[in-house]
């Protein structure tokens, strides 16, 4: 049984349509929150993740959002609390991962990656933060961020860039906002398997059939990261289980960071 209690949560999570997003918002579902909003890009994928959010029990809504676009990301956020009268829990989950490294990334991508990994999650939760110190109530926010933050591969240069940065403002911000009564943490993610992961594979580095299994076997522990794994801690960071906790940054991975081969 989850230790986690949602049952007051009113929870909007950006990227929340597929993959780690979705599986958040049903591990939320499952600990009882019953009002949120999820948003994506994509218009379909919404509206089977709001489907599947409602046949659990939810009131769940769909928000076609471009987190590149910080009125879109200020929006989502509105959006939440003019539906529920308040959000207590905000999740950034949306990502770009293109790739590109130190010799070959242009600017254009190097600004994208910085737009949707890092700025439009800042103005989310700069919103966020915002109603909730207008209500004065308390409220938690997860970024999911990655073990690039570390260093990252050289092909995943301004990711891993992005995703540091927001990792700074994680800790920033718990810092500024802990006065307030305002969490706010971060899951540090390793490879993992997810649709998104299936089409990067694909997409970037030529994989077929089979590619899953054959990495899972190279694995430490036999598999990828699990979505539902990490929506677990997810939900726990978000809820009053995990009392004062903030400014964490927690590694999610089999591997680990600053560790030599033996």
């Amino acid at each position: 049984m989850s230790m986690s209690d949602h049952r007051e949560t009113v929870a909007v999570i950006a990227g929340g349509t597929q993959g780690l997003g979705l599986a958040i918002a049903e591990a939320l579902v499952a600990d009882g929150c019953r009002r949120l909003v999820v948003a994506g890009r994509r218009l379909a994928e919404g509206e089977a993740a709001v489907q599947r959010l409602r046949g659990l029990g939810a009131e769940a809504h769909f928000r076609r959002t471009d987190m590149a676009e910080v009125s879109d990301a200020v929006a989502l956020v509105d959006e939440g609390a003019a539906r529920f009268g308040r959000v207590t829990a905000l999740v950034n989950a949306a990502a770009t991962t293109e790739r590109g490294s130190i010799l070959d990334c242009s600017p254009a991508d190097f600004d994208r990656h910085i737009a949707v990994n890092t700025r439009g999650p800042f103005f989310a939760l700069q919103r966020f933060a915002q109603l909730a110190v207008e209500k004065g109530h308390p409220a938690a926010a997860v970024n999911i961020l990655s073990m690039v933050v570390h260093c990252g591969q050289s092909y995943l240069a301004p990711y891993s860039a992005s995703k540091a940065a927001l990792a700074n403002i994680t800790k920033n911000a718990a810092q500024a906002l802990r006065g307030h009564r305002i969490r706010v943490n971060g899951i540090n993610c390793g490879w993992m398997d997810t649709p998104g992961e299936d089409e990067t594979q694909r997409r970037f580095h030529g994989a077929q059939d089979g590619w899953l299994e054959a990495a899972e076997a190279r694995q430490p522990m036999g598999m990828l990261v699990k979505p539902g794994h990490v929506a677990g801690l997810a939900s726990y960071l978000l809820s009053d289980a995990s009392g004062v906790m903030t400014g964490a940054l927690v590694d999610f991975d089999q591997n680990v960071a600053g560790a030599y081969p033996e």
